[in-house]
Protein backbone atom coordinates (compact mmCIF):
# COMPACT_ATOMS: atom_id res chain seq x y z
CA UNK A 1 0.00 0.00 0.00
CA UNK A 2 2.80 2.91 1.19
CA UNK A 3 3.93 2.47 -2.84
CA UNK A 4 0.65 3.77 -3.83
CA UNK A 5 0.18 6.31 -1.09
CA UNK A 6 3.51 8.01 -1.81
CA UNK A 7 2.85 7.70 -5.91
CA UNK A 8 -0.28 9.57 -4.72
CA UNK A 9 1.17 12.05 -2.30
CA UNK A 10 4.02 12.86 -4.55
CA UNK A 11 1.94 13.48 -7.57
CA UNK A 12 -0.05 15.78 -5.80
CA UNK A 13 2.90 18.06 -4.40
CA UNK A 14 4.46 18.46 -7.54
CA UNK A 15 0.81 19.20 -9.24
CA UNK A 16 0.40 21.77 -6.47
CA UNK A 17 4.36 23.23 -6.42
CA UNK A 18 3.88 23.13 -10.74
CA UNK A 19 0.27 24.21 -11.15
CA UNK A 20 1.20 26.64 -8.61
CA UNK A 21 4.01 28.44 -10.49
CA UNK A 22 1.49 28.84 -13.35
CA UNK A 23 -0.74 30.44 -11.59
CA UNK A 24 1.60 32.73 -10.11
CA UNK A 25 2.72 34.16 -12.63
CA UNK A 26 -0.23 34.02 -15.03
CA UNK A 27 -3.14 35.05 -12.91
CA UNK A 28 -3.92 38.59 -12.10
CA UNK A 29 -3.33 39.93 -8.73
CA UNK A 30 -0.59 37.57 -7.98
CA UNK A 31 1.84 38.85 -6.36
CA UNK A 32 4.64 37.12 -9.20
CA UNK A 33 2.37 37.95 -12.29
CA UNK A 34 4.72 38.11 -15.15
CA UNK A 35 8.01 36.51 -13.97
CA UNK A 36 7.73 34.62 -16.82
CA UNK A 37 8.40 31.34 -18.88
CA UNK A 38 12.23 30.90 -16.86
CA UNK A 39 10.59 30.86 -13.52
CA UNK A 40 8.21 28.49 -14.39
CA UNK A 41 10.61 25.91 -16.52
CA UNK A 42 12.87 26.05 -13.17
CA UNK A 43 9.83 25.32 -11.04
CA UNK A 44 8.59 22.61 -12.50
CA UNK A 45 12.11 21.02 -12.31
CA UNK A 46 12.08 21.40 -8.37
CA UNK A 47 8.33 20.42 -8.43
CA UNK A 48 9.36 16.91 -9.58
CA UNK A 49 12.66 17.45 -7.56
CA UNK A 50 10.96 17.72 -4.19
CA UNK A 51 8.71 14.55 -4.39
CA UNK A 52 11.20 12.78 -5.63
CA UNK A 53 13.57 13.47 -2.47
CA UNK A 54 10.44 12.82 -0.19
CA UNK A 55 8.84 9.41 -2.11
CA UNK A 56 11.63 8.30 -4.15
CA UNK A 57 12.50 5.40 -1.62
CA UNK A 58 9.22 4.44 -1.21
CA UNK A 59 7.91 4.28 -4.83
CA UNK A 60 10.50 5.13 -7.17
CA UNK A 61 9.09 8.46 -7.59
CA UNK A 62 7.81 8.21 -10.87
CA UNK A 63 4.34 10.28 -10.38
CA UNK A 64 4.26 9.44 -14.41
CA UNK A 65 1.90 6.53 -16.44
CA UNK A 66 3.90 7.07 -18.86
CA UNK A 67 7.17 6.42 -17.01
CA UNK A 68 5.64 3.12 -15.36
CA UNK A 69 4.06 1.67 -18.09
CA UNK A 70 7.23 1.77 -19.86
CA UNK A 71 9.78 0.78 -16.72
CA UNK A 72 7.30 -2.30 -16.78
CA UNK A 73 7.73 -2.78 -20.54
CA UNK A 74 11.22 -3.49 -20.09
CA UNK A 75 11.15 -5.27 -17.38
CA UNK A 76 12.27 -2.87 -14.49
CA UNK A 77 8.95 -2.37 -12.89
CA UNK A 78 5.85 -4.74 -12.13
CA UNK A 79 3.05 -4.70 -14.47
CA UNK A 80 0.67 -6.09 -11.59
CA UNK A 81 1.46 -2.40 -9.65
CA UNK A 82 0.73 -0.94 -13.15
CA UNK A 83 -2.76 0.18 -12.53
CA UNK A 84 -2.60 0.95 -9.24
CA UNK A 85 0.06 3.35 -9.89
CA UNK A 86 -1.77 5.08 -12.84
CA UNK A 87 -4.82 5.40 -10.15
CA UNK A 88 -3.04 7.04 -7.78
CA UNK A 89 -0.93 9.10 -9.73
CA UNK A 90 -4.07 10.72 -12.02
CA UNK A 91 -5.65 11.14 -8.36
CA UNK A 92 -3.12 13.07 -6.73
CA UNK A 93 -3.04 15.32 -9.52
CA UNK A 94 -6.64 16.25 -9.29
CA UNK A 95 -6.11 16.52 -6.19
CA UNK A 96 -2.99 18.79 -5.90
CA UNK A 97 -4.99 21.31 -9.02
CA UNK A 98 -7.93 21.61 -6.83
CA UNK A 99 -5.73 22.79 -3.80
CA UNK A 100 -4.30 24.90 -6.62
CA UNK A 101 -7.42 26.37 -7.21
CA UNK A 102 -8.46 26.75 -4.01
CA UNK A 103 -5.33 28.60 -2.96
CA UNK A 104 -5.43 31.01 -6.12
CA UNK A 105 -9.49 31.55 -6.25
CA UNK A 106 -9.06 35.15 -5.56
CA UNK A 107 -6.63 34.97 -8.46
CA UNK A 108 -9.00 33.50 -10.83
CA UNK A 109 -11.78 35.55 -10.39
CA UNK A 110 -9.76 38.10 -11.00
CA UNK A 111 -8.69 36.82 -14.16
CA UNK A 112 -11.12 37.02 -17.51
CA UNK A 113 -9.16 35.16 -20.34
CA UNK A 114 -10.34 31.49 -20.10
CA UNK A 115 -7.64 30.31 -21.96
CA UNK A 116 -4.83 31.72 -19.13
CA UNK A 117 -7.12 29.98 -16.53
CA UNK A 118 -7.37 26.33 -18.54
CA UNK A 119 -3.36 27.09 -18.75
CA UNK A 120 -2.56 26.59 -15.19
CA UNK A 121 -4.33 23.11 -14.76
CA UNK A 122 -3.13 21.87 -18.00
CA UNK A 123 -1.31 22.20 -21.39
CA UNK A 124 -1.54 23.42 -24.36
CA UNK A 125 -0.16 23.58 -28.23
CA UNK A 126 1.32 27.49 -29.52
CA UNK A 127 0.24 26.01 -33.02
CA UNK A 128 -2.06 23.60 -33.06
CA UNK A 129 -1.04 20.95 -35.29
CA UNK A 130 -2.11 17.26 -33.57
CA UNK A 131 0.43 15.16 -35.63
CA UNK A 132 3.46 17.73 -34.68
CA UNK A 133 1.68 18.23 -31.42
CA UNK A 134 2.30 14.40 -30.47
CA UNK A 135 5.56 14.50 -32.09
CA UNK A 136 6.57 16.75 -29.55
CA UNK A 137 5.51 15.69 -26.43
CA UNK A 138 6.93 12.35 -27.49
CA UNK A 139 10.17 13.48 -28.27
CA UNK A 140 10.30 15.56 -24.86
CA UNK A 141 9.06 12.55 -23.04
CA UNK A 142 11.60 9.85 -25.03
CA UNK A 143 14.14 12.72 -23.62
CA UNK A 144 13.11 12.35 -19.81
CA UNK A 145 12.93 8.58 -19.82
CA UNK A 146 16.00 7.37 -21.99
CA UNK A 147 18.35 10.07 -20.07
CA UNK A 148 16.71 8.42 -16.99
CA UNK A 149 17.78 5.25 -17.81
CA UNK A 150 21.00 6.40 -18.75
CA UNK A 151 21.66 7.54 -15.00
CA UNK A 152 22.47 3.80 -14.63
CA UNK A 153 25.76 4.80 -16.16
CA UNK A 154 27.18 7.18 -13.86
CA UNK A 155 26.44 5.11 -10.89
CA UNK A 156 24.87 8.58 -9.16
CA UNK A 157 23.51 8.44 -5.77
CA UNK A 158 19.99 8.26 -5.16
CA UNK A 159 20.04 12.05 -3.67
CA UNK A 160 21.98 13.34 -6.97
CA UNK A 161 20.01 11.47 -8.99
CA UNK A 162 17.17 13.19 -8.10
CA UNK A 163 19.30 16.66 -9.27
CA UNK A 164 19.57 15.17 -12.19
CA UNK A 165 16.28 14.57 -12.55
CA UNK A 166 15.81 18.09 -12.22
CA UNK A 167 18.20 18.90 -14.80
CA UNK A 168 16.50 16.91 -17.18
CA UNK A 169 13.68 18.21 -16.36
CA UNK A 170 14.77 21.96 -17.04
CA UNK A 171 16.54 21.67 -20.19
CA UNK A 172 13.40 19.59 -21.83
CA UNK A 173 11.18 22.85 -20.44
CA UNK A 174 13.71 25.43 -21.73
CA UNK A 175 14.27 23.45 -25.55
CA UNK A 176 10.57 22.22 -26.04
CA UNK A 177 8.80 23.37 -23.67
CA UNK A 178 7.21 26.27 -26.10
CA UNK A 179 5.74 24.00 -28.34
CA UNK A 180 2.86 22.00 -26.31
CA UNK A 181 3.42 22.81 -22.68
CA UNK A 182 5.48 19.97 -21.95
CA UNK A 183 3.17 17.89 -20.40
CA UNK A 184 6.07 14.89 -20.84
CA UNK A 185 3.27 13.21 -18.01
CA UNK A 186 -0.26 11.85 -18.61
CA UNK A 187 -1.00 12.26 -15.22
CA UNK A 188 0.13 15.78 -14.81
CA UNK A 189 -2.27 16.67 -17.37
CA UNK A 190 -5.31 14.51 -16.93
CA UNK A 191 -5.73 15.03 -13.53
CA UNK A 192 -5.69 18.78 -13.19
CA UNK A 193 -7.99 19.03 -16.64
CA UNK A 194 -9.98 17.11 -14.95
CA UNK A 195 -10.61 19.52 -12.05
CA UNK A 196 -10.68 22.35 -14.41
CA UNK A 197 -13.68 20.67 -15.44
CA UNK A 198 -15.69 20.08 -12.30
CA UNK A 199 -14.66 23.01 -10.08
CA UNK A 200 -16.33 26.01 -9.82
CA UNK A 201 -13.82 28.16 -11.71
CA UNK A 202 -15.50 31.91 -12.89
CA UNK A 203 -15.88 31.95 -16.67
CA UNK A 204 -13.24 28.96 -17.18
CA UNK A 205 -14.73 27.99 -20.67
CA UNK A 206 -14.17 24.57 -22.46
CA UNK A 207 -11.48 22.07 -20.50
CA UNK A 208 -10.49 21.18 -24.56
CA UNK A 209 -10.79 17.30 -23.88
CA UNK A 210 -10.30 16.85 -27.79
CA UNK A 211 -6.40 17.99 -27.58
CA UNK A 212 -6.12 16.95 -23.50
CA UNK A 213 -7.40 12.93 -24.44
CA UNK A 214 -4.83 12.00 -27.26
CA UNK A 215 -1.62 14.88 -27.36
CA UNK A 216 -0.60 14.71 -23.66
CA UNK A 217 -1.56 10.98 -23.25
CA UNK A 218 -0.75 9.10 -26.43
CA UNK A 219 2.76 11.26 -27.29
CA UNK A 220 4.21 10.61 -23.55
CA UNK A 221 3.78 6.57 -23.88
CA UNK A 222 4.34 6.52 -27.10
CA UNK A 223 7.91 8.44 -26.51
CA UNK A 224 8.56 6.46 -23.50
CA UNK A 225 8.25 2.74 -24.70
CA UNK A 226 10.73 4.06 -27.58
CA UNK A 227 12.99 5.45 -25.12
CA UNK A 228 13.41 2.02 -23.09
CA UNK A 229 12.91 0.47 -26.55
CA UNK A 230 16.50 1.91 -27.57
CA UNK A 231 18.22 1.68 -24.28
CA UNK A 232 17.64 -2.16 -24.33
CA UNK A 233 19.23 -2.62 -27.76
CA UNK A 234 22.22 -0.45 -27.27
CA UNK A 235 25.25 -2.67 -26.40
CA UNK A 236 26.53 -0.81 -22.90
Amino acid sequence: MLPYIAEFLGTMLLIILGDGVVANVTLNKSGMKGAGSVQITFAWGLAVLLPAFIFGAASGASFNPALTIALAADGSFAWSMVPGYIVAQIAGAFVGACIVYLLFKEQFDATEEAGTKLGVFSTGPSVPNMPLNILSEAVGTFVLVFAIKGLAQVNAAPGVSNFLVFGIIVSVGMSLGGLTGYAINPARDLGPRLAHAVLPIKGKGSSNFGYGLIVPIVGPILGALAAVGLYAIIPW
